[in-house]
This record gives structure tokens, sequence and C-alpha cells, in this order.
């Protein structure tokens, strides 16, 4: 029987690792961590640093910043609990891919068949999926082409969590 998806959302800088961290440890359970960011300047770097410093050395890492599923599938396998952190950067990573489809819905597609590729290994193993994800969906709609498209596939993407699980 699978485990259960938690997703946990809010705004940027909010806590959501933090919470989702202290979640994921409760229990004492092994946790297997998936990291989507990627470093391209120093504010970045230094985000990532202190998310790196409040992680236990237990916790295997796996890097993703694309192709999240290969991770998930080894994560399931080698933990009771899996924090990935984090869908929103992740659905970033997958729409500026240096590979991403030039045309908007080729592009669009390939994101959702990506999230769906994730959440079906997410579901493969016996352990509970904590997402972490940044809350988008209150404010204003955006008003340029890439904000609309990362936004829309963001509130598709928690649809498909909330109703395939």
């Amino acid at each position: 029987m699978a485990g259960k998806i938690v997703l946990v959302t809010g705004g940027a800088r909010s806590g959501k690792s933090t919470f989702a961290e202290r979640y994921a440890a409760r229990g004492g359970r092994p946790v297997a961590y998936i990291a989507t960011a990627q470093i391209y300047d120093d504010e970045m770097k230094e985000r990532v640093s202190i998310h790196q410093s409040r992680r236990p050395a237990n916790w295997p890492t796996f890097e993703a910043p694309y192709n999240a599923d290969e991770a998930m599938a080894k994560a399931v396998q080698s933990a009771k609990t899996v924090l990935f952190d984090c869908l929103t950067l992740y659905t970033s990573n997958l729409l500026l891919a240096p590979d991403a489809p030039t045309d908007r819905e080729e592009r669009r597609q390939s994101v959702l068949n990506g999230i769906e590729k994730l959440l079906a290994r997410a579901k493969q193993g016996n352990c509970d999926v904590i997402f972490v994800t940044n809350e988008v969906g209150l404010g204003i709609v955006p008003d340029n082409a890439f904000q609309i498209m990362h936004w829309r596939e963001n509130t598709v993407m928690w649809q498909g969590l909330s109703i395939k699980r």
C-alpha cells in the first residue's frame, strides 16, 4: 500500500521548507531529500547552503533539477519518507530547460508529462512523500507570457496532486 502525499504550500520564504523538514523528521523514520534548485547567483547559493545545513547527515540527497521522476524512483526505495523541495522550482526548471520545446503547447505538455511521471513514481513506494511548493495562485494573474505559463502549470500540477491521489 502506498503512503500518503502531503503538499506543503505558502508564500516565498514563509517557512515551508523548515516546516516540511520537521514534518518529515517526525517519528524518526528514514528520510530521503530531493532537491530541485539550481544555483545561478549568490542569493540562491546562500539559500541552498542554509537548506543543506539544516538537513541531517543521514538524509540521502538526490539533486534533481530535471528528471526528478528518476530521483523519486530511487528515493522511494531508500526511505520511509521523501521530501521533495520544491515543485515550483521544478516546474520552472522544466519550462526553461535547454531542451524544452519551443512551441508553447508542446512545452506545456512536456511539463505536464514530467509532473505526471514524478507523481507516478511517488506512488510506487510504500512511503510518505512531502511536496513543497510556492503559492502562486492567490495574487493577481501575471502580465507576461512566461509568468502566465508558470502560474497555469503550477495550478494544474496542484490540481493533479489533489485529484489523482
